[in-house]
């Protein structure tokens, strides 16, 4: 997996720093510093599927989204430009983490998230915690007419120049209020990976370089 929580190539939410037996990061860059064999990823495919998991694997499924309230297990998502979302219920003591595309935020998937999180495992939506990380903001997210027209309008500007742009934190932010999550407890990063630098983007760079973010447990933790 891909960031170190000990490195400078991270970035974490002070809102979820505030729990001490979680531990959390948004990898600005790729590579390997996490030294632990306990990790769960998916096959990443901009949908809406979301996975309860029960133990460690990389990329065990296809789907976009997972939860956990196991310990020492982290939850690993990739991006280079979709937007990351790590989630917590100090509460119940349980954890997801979601990539976020454009189709996928059509599609709801952080809002059927966190429906999972409440059918599952009884959490709460105004007890969790919410961490939107660095990913393409509506400055850069330049779309189609085929694209904009999918979207709300309040998340859709036009530029001088005549460009339409997608908010895709926006539009991710008010699928948690409207499932109940409090706006308190939403730490939405500005840092945009196109024009911010150190981040992978796929946009600006094309390449096959991806940042990993990742949430967990910490052992012991009861």
């Amino acid at each position: 997996m891909a960031f170190s929580l000990t490195a400078s190539n991270i970035y974490v939410s002070s809102l979820l720093s505030r729990i001490d037996w979680l531990e959390h990061g948004f990898g600005t860059s790729s590579g390997n510093p996490i030294r632990e064999r306990q990790v769960a990823s998916l096959t990443q495919t901009h949908s809406d599927v979301v996975y309860s998991i029960t133990e460690a694997g990389e990329k065990q499924a296809e789907g976009d989204g997972m939860f956990t309230n196991l310990t020492a297990l982290w939850l690993s998502i990739r991006t280079a430009d979709c937007i990351p979302i790590l989630l917590v219920d100090p509460r119940a003591k349980v954890i997801a983490a979601v990539h976020a595309g454009w189709r996928g935020t059509l599609d709801q998937i952080l809002a059927k998230t966190v429906t999972r999180l409440t059918t599952e495992y009884h959490c709460l939506p105004a007890d969790l915690l919410v961490a939107i990380g660095p990913g393409i903001s509506a400055c850069c997210f330049e779309v189609g007419t085929e694209v904009a027209d999918q979207f709300e309008s309040a998340y859709v500007s036009a530029r001088a120049t005549g460009k339409l742009h997608i908010d895709l934190k926006k539009a991710n932010l008010a699928q948690l209020l409207q499932v109940g999550v409090r706006v308190e407890n939403i730490d939405v990063t500005e840092a945009c990976t196109i024009c911010t630098p150190g981040f992978h983007s796929y946009r600006r760079d094309k390449t096959a370089e991806r940042m990993n973010s990742a949430i967990k447990i910490k052992r012991g933790a009861g």
